[in-house]
């Protein structure tokens, strides 16, 4: 017998065989929604994640924070010198990558190029000298371009470091070409080529492989140094020392034993390198002279 009375959740199914009570439909509905979650969340977990995402920065075990930037270690001594009236060398003496370097920094002194040996000669008038530009092995004249007083002695570009000394200003720099030459001819100012060694901050390698005693010709902290290896090095670990201890502009001076002059903040004054070979007439220098 049919059933007459049935509930709102209930349908009634007219026709032969058994049949099964539907399931209610809010709870059907329920389940589609679940599995559909589900579903979602899984897509999400396995979807392999963008590279840009933001993920917090993390320190490997084998890896370390960075140091805090020191201020170089020539920093403090080179800040004290502005407390010294003498017109001297102040010198000092660092090592640097295992690199003994000696520090020459002239005090109250604009520098000029001289060509000749007769530096030597009236050296007590200078506080400051060492060998600039290179000579040519095949005809003995200046390797680069070369200016002295305004007059050009010397023309090319076989080595991009330069020195311009123009109206009393210094720069020490690295260039194909460079307007100071022009600049240097037209205002008697001075100008001659070199090696390059460090370039705004960074090391600029060379062909040179050999060992040698190293000169280099700095600009650190706004100041013109001299800096001399006391060790005979590689010209790539010379200018790394440069750079570490904080160097921004470097160019190479003639090595090895080649004349030089300095007369410390107590007037003593010392050779370096060595005295008795006057054989190159084109040999130049750059100069401090002592003001009185």
């Amino acid at each position: 017998m049919m059933k007459e009375d049935i509930t709102d959740s209930e349908i009634r199914v007219i026709g032969g065989g058994s049949s099964q009570p539907e399931t209610p439909w809010p709870w059907r509905t329920v389940a589609v929604i679940a599995a559909v979650l589900t579903a979602i969340g899984l897509v999400w977990l396995l979807w392999p994640k963008a590279e840009q995402d933001p993920e917090p920065e993390q320190i490997g075990v084998f890896e370390q924070a960075s140091a805090t930037v020191q201020p170089h270690p020539l920093s403090g001594w080179l800040t004290s010198l502005d407390t010294l009236t003498v017109c001297a060398t102040a010198t000092r003496d660092i090592t640097i990558n295992d690199i003994l370097l000696r520090v020459y920094v002239p005090l109250h002194s604009t520098p000029h190029l001289e060509v000749g040996y007769a530096v030597a000669d009236h050296r007590q008038d200078n506080i400051l000298f060492f060998q600039a530009a290179d000579v040519r092995a095949d005809n003995q004249k200046i390797v680069g371009a070369f200016v002295l007083n305004g007059k050009p002695l010397s023309w090319g570009l076989s080595k991009r470091g330069y020195c311009a000394i123009i109206g009393g200003q210094v720069t020490v720099g690295v260039a194909d070409n460079s307007p100071l030459f022009e600049q240097a001819t037209e205002q008697n100012g001075y100008f001659f080529r070199q090696y390059p060694l460090v370039e705004n901050g960074m090391l600029v390698e060379n062909e040179l492989k050999n060992k040698s005693i190293r000169r280099a010709l700095c600009d650190i902290d706004g100041r013109i140094a001299v800096i001399e290896s006391q060790t005979a090095e590689s010209l790539h670990d010379f200018a790394q020392a440069l750079v570490d201890v904080g160097v921004s502009n470097a160019i190479y001076l003639v090595g090895s034993t080649a004349m030089g002059w300095y007369v410390d903040t107590d007037g003593n004054g010392t050779k370096r390198g060595l005295w008795d070979e006057r054989v190159y007439q084109n040999v130049s220098f750059i100069v401090w002279p002592r003001v009185r």
